[in-house]
């Protein structure tokens, strides 16, 4: 494997465990299924904005702390994208993966 596929393995799984710790804050009935294709904002996405942003925040953070470098996932040009970096699961960790190879190439 490639540092730069490892990277984004690495990132995914962040993405993945702040969708984690949020559904152990919800109702049972209030999970989402967690997978690289799992929806986060739009029509087919079961999280309500709220929850979105406390994803956003704990990835930033955890995005921070691993690569100690301060990241912003909801600036102008995370928002001005043709596609959203916030589809879903997959085009998150991508528009990441983006971000950390301008900050800290492989």
């Amino acid at each position: 494997m490639s540092a730069q596929s490892d990277r984004r393995d690495e990132v995914l799984a962040i993405v993945l465990d702040a969708l984690e710790s949020l559904n152990q804050e919800l109702d049972e009935k209030d999970r989402v299924e967690i997978g690289p294709v799992t929806p986060l904002f739009g029509a087919d996405a079961k999280l309500d904005s709220l929850s979105l942003v406390s994803v956003i925040v704990d990835v930033e953070t955890a995005l921070t702390i691993r690569w100690d470098a301060p990241i912003s996932l909801t600036d102008d040009r995370a928002m001005s994208r043709e596609v959203s970096p916030f589809d879903d699961v997959g085009t998150l960790t991508d528009y990441i993966a983006e971000l950390l190879q301008e900050i800290a190439p492989v």
